[in-house]
């Protein structure tokens, strides 16, 4: 599980993350919602040890991330971040072969290259390893990084606004394949996002924001409702549903 213990972080005078306390368990995906400016990259960047803590603790099954290792802490936790561009011309196969570096430090053995070829799979890439970054689709290129984090192999994989760039259909597909991780892989998602219904619809457990602090937490019932989101939002929203599940609209 993640833990983080009165966690804060401020820019000059400015708190954006403010004495935050709660627990990840591991499993399933965990969706980070709120309006902007509420903390959620900045928090989740914390837990993955990319910005330091002004104050509190992180903890990764009992790993305290400021204290680890950071090749014990690479092959226990991976985060792929909202400004994911790179420089470098490269090809799908390159690109997800980064997320063995923690393992092989560059040098792929046998057992790298099976993760790799799982990873292109599992994001049915492989038509497309040979293919360079530049020459992609949004939605190919942002499934291409979200492979290389697969190929690392870590039980928790944080997730900063994946669905950034992509329509509809293709942010529909990569929810479908995160959450189907945490059933086939065992995996532990978190993950920053703006689309709450998207969050409902796919999360198993939801992480709301607000100025920083955590507003609420617990199950989609728990916090997909009027009142909650209204609070959050600060705006007038209602709940409808399509079959079981919840679908939220906001009102001029």
């Amino acid at each position: 599980m993640i833990v983080t213990h009165s966690v804060s972080k401020a820019y000059g005078r400015t708190l954006v993350v403010d004495n935050v306390s709660l627990t990840i368990p591991g499993g399933g995906l965990t969706s980070i919602i709120g309006p902007n400016g509420a903390g959620k990259s900045t928090l989740l960047s914390l837990m993955a040890r990319l910005l330091p803590m002004n104050a509190g603790t992180v903890t990764v099954d009992g790993l305290d991330v400021t204290q680890t290792p950071d090749a014990q802490l690479a092959q226990r936790l991976s985060i792929l971040r909202q400004d994911n561009h790179l420089s470098s011309r490269l090809t799908v196969h390159d690109l997800v072969s980064f997320g063995r570096y923690p393992y092989s430090k560059g040098r792929l053995t046998t057992e790298d290259k099976v993760y790799i070829e799982r990873a292109l799979a599992y994001l049915e890439l492989e038509p497309l390893a040979g293919r360079f970054l530049d020459e992609l689709s949004g939605g190919q290129r942002q499934r291409a990084f979200v492979a290389m984090v697969l190929c690392q192999d870590t039980d928790y994989v944080l997730l900063d606004e994946p669905l950034n760039n992509l329509d509809m259909k293709h942010a529909r597909g990569m929810m479908k394949i995160l959450h189907r991780a945490t059933r086939e892989l065992g995996k532990t998602v978190v993950l920053v996002l703006h689309d709450i219904n998207f969050a409902a619809w796919y999360s198993d457990r939801i992480i709301a924001m607000r100025e920083g602090k955590v507003w609420a937490s617990g199950s989609v019932e728990t916090i997909i409702q009027p009142e909650m989101l209204g609070q959050i939002y600060d705006m007038e929203i209602s709940i409808h549903r399509i079959g079981t599940r919840p679908i939220a609209l906001f009102y001029e």
